[in-house]
């Protein structure tokens, strides 16, 4: 049965994991070949058991924030609300749009839903946390987005102002459950003091290993809204999902993220976003492949591809440019899974081989509120090997761990 929490960590009803820092050890080496990839047949979301939250949000005006993702089944969770007789006074959308078309970074314009006649208000440019205006008249806040459990990408922090706005309104927020693909390991630099921004507003690491529900409770609990305000925070779990387990993404999550192979390289490769090497933005391959034009590792058999304008991407870095690098999106799914931890070889492979006349990291230090700290920049161009950079890592993980554990539901 899917459980209803409040937003007190006190108050909540946990499955502790075995160990006092929320790691499962798994063998996955042990799987047997022919084991299911994904555990999607056994998984019902939070926003699919509507007999633990229809109540609560019966005969109350609703808000709801959501995107392309908030799917109950087959049916978007606004069209399942209509159509089971909610009141919603308003939609919110975080970064992409609440269909999920606009490139990252995008400007999003408020605009209404050409399907209900909704308005929709952009959690995203210059209005990322909502308005008193905005929220006028709602009572309750129906939050329903598929995270990747990756620090830097933007809907925890849609969250967080989300439930900050909340607070400051004396408004319900109710968070519906999906699990997190990347939910099973916890890794990278933890956010230092001084570099909070939109791709990184608290103190986690890279890789969390929190569903957006789990993180949400940190929130609340960690005091992390301004003022050390409390949010009124209903969860609704998911059921047959846990961190052991690995889940499918139905629907991609952002235009850039088109398939389970770029959600899992998406949290090693992202750091590139601070450089100037592609992605594959510009390309069928989003997050698969990777390459510039000055790239000269002539011991690799090298990739080329030329990005340009198409849909997630009307603008690509190195728009028009022949780009030569690798080619990840044959990469296999398992190992992919068994891999749970960040790779950056090959953030110091192109840091090595990139020959260019401009610098390799952006003039505007992207690369360090990414990371959350510009210790990894320097550890790079100070040619600080991999396992040096890991081990600088270790004492902040550890120390969040210990802290994550209060907040797991699975």
């Amino acid at each position: 049965m899917v459980i209803l929490l409040s937003c007190s960590a006190s108050q909540t009803e946990r499955v502790i994991p075995t160990d006092q820092f929320g790691e499962i050890p798994i063998d996955r080496d042990s799987l047997p070949f022919d084991a299911p990839l994904f555990c999607n047949a056994d998984v019902k979301v939070g926003a699919e058991n509507t007999a633990a939250y229809f109540d609560l949000i019966r005969e109350k005006k609703i808000g709801v924030v959501g995107n392309q993702s908030s799917m109950v089944g087959s049916i978007h969770l606004v069209d399942t609300l209509l159509g089971a007789g909610m009141d919603i006074i308003r939609v919110f959308s975080p970064e992409h749009g609440f269909r999920g078309t606009a490139d990252a970074g995008e400007k999003v314009d408020n605009e209404i839903d050409q399907k209900t006649g909704l308005p929709i208000v952009s959690l995203y440019g210059n209005n990322k946390k909502p308005s008193v205006s905005q929220l006028a008249g709602i009572d309750v806040l129906v939050f329903d987005i598929q995270d990747i459990g990756v620090r830097f990408y933007t809907y925890i922090s849609t969250l967080s102002y989300v439930m900050e706005a909340a607070a400051e309104n004396d408004i319900q927020v109710i968070v519906l459950d999906r699990p997190n693909p990347n939910g099973h390991y916890v890794d990278g630099p933890v956010l230092k003091d001084g570099f909070s921004s939109f791709v990184g507003m608290h103190k986690v690491p890279v890789v969390h290993g929190m569903t957006i529900a789990e993180y949400a409770q940190m929130i609340n609990g960690e005091g992390w809204l301004t003022g050390g305000q409390i949010c009124n925070l209903t969860v609704v779990k998911c059921e047959g999902w846990d961190h052991t387990k690995f889940y499918e993404l139905p629907v991609p999550p952002s235009p850039n993220l088109p398939n389970m192979i770029a959600v899992y390289l998406y949290p090693s490769l992202c750091f590139f976003e601070g450089t100037t090497v592609s992605l594959g933005r510009g390309t069928d391959w989003p997050f698969q492949v990777v390459g510039h034009p000055g790239y000269t590792n002539s011991g690799e058999n090298l990739f080329e591809f030329t990005p340009q304008p198409n849909f997630g991407a009307k603008h690509p870095v190195l728009e028009g440019k022949t780009c030569y690098g690798f080619d990840l999106h044959d990469s296999s799914i398992r190992s992919l899974q068994q891999n749970a931890a960040l790779d950056l070889t090959y953030l110091l492979d192109f840091y090595k081989n990139v020959k260019s006349s401009e610098s390799f990291f952006l003039p505007n230090k992207f690369i360090d509120l990414l990371a959350g700290t510009d210790i990894l920049r320097k550890q790079i161009t100070e040619g600080v090997d991999i396992e040096t950079i890991r081990a600088s890592w270790e004492a902040d993980l550890e120390t969040f761990k210990a802290i994550r554990v209060n907040y797991l539901l699975y």
